[in-house]
């Protein structure tokens, strides 16, 4: 078996208000912002875990893309609304107190924390631009 030393760095989501994912991510999660470029709805908005600089989440507008065709761009669209098109799993060890956090914080709550039968406990929100954020209970 060959070893290779590659490592999870960036993963990406779509927004659709910066300023409402920053809130959510930055104030509710309680990521650290990392970069910022960009203007108005064009930003590219870098967040983070405290202590962890090797992993990153990029907050980017979908469809930025040049070669993302105006039909590619409006299903991008329809799938945001929907809550279809990006979502992401993170762990805590203290899965209540982030489940209060983000609930105070206005966010749309898709499942309350739970056992699920496969043997985790979760809950389950959407960010402001309707991707879905899953947070599992670290044990």
């Amino acid at each position: 078996m060959i070893f290779m030393d590659v490592t999870i760095h960036t993963a990406a989501l779509p927004h659709v208000d910066p300023e409402a994912s920053l809130a959510f991510y930055r104030d509710a999660l309680g990521f650290e912002v990392r970069s910022d470029v960009g203007q108005g709805a064009m930003r590219w908005i870098t967040v983070g875990p405290v202590g962890q600089p090797g992993v990153s989440l990029l907050l980017a507008p979908p469809g930025a893309d040049p070669g993302v065709t105006e039909d590619e761009r409006k299903v991008i669209g329809e799938m945001m609304a929907k809550g279809t098109y990006g979502w992401i799993l993170l762990a805590t060890r203290d899965l209540d107190g982030i489940f209060e956090r983000v609930q105070a914080g206005d966010a749309e709550v898709v499942q309350e924390p739970i056992e699920q039968p496969y043997g985790v406990r979760d809950c389950a929100f959407r960010d402001p631009a309707g991707n879905l954020v899953r947070i599992q209970e670290v044990r």
